[in-house]
């Protein structure tokens, strides 16, 4: 999965309140169409995204088809912020020291 092609679905928010409506639990784009005063025809808009950017998937009950997020996609976002966090951390924040390439080759 690509992690920027997840990061720009879930940059739209409506799109984020609808993944973080599905955090919580099971949702149709009936029951999405309710809890968030849009359209269902928006809903499945939506929907369609998050589906091809990898975050959720669904689980057909009847004529009904219920959202779930997909945990590998979860794993692999929270994978990727650790792995950024880990770098930050390691960061030298040194006021005092340059690191930038362009610098050190201009004071040769």
């Amino acid at each position: 999965m690509d992690i920027s092609v997840m990061l720009k679905a879930l940059g739209e928010p409506t799109r984020l309140t609808i993944y973080q409506q599905l955090l919580a639990r099971k949702h149709c784009v009936r029951s999405l169409s309710k809890k968030l005063g849009i359209t269902e025809s928006a809903v499945s808009q939506h929907m369609k995204v998050l589906r091809e950017a990898g975050l959720v998937y669904g689980e057909r009950y009847g004529y009904h088809i219920h959202y779930l997020p997909k945990q590998e996609a979860l794993d692999e976002l929270s994978a990727a912020f650790a792995h950024m966090k880990a770098q930050s951390v390691a960061l030298c924040r040194d006021p005092r020291v340059c690191q930038c390439e362009f610098r050190r080759e201009v004071m040769k």
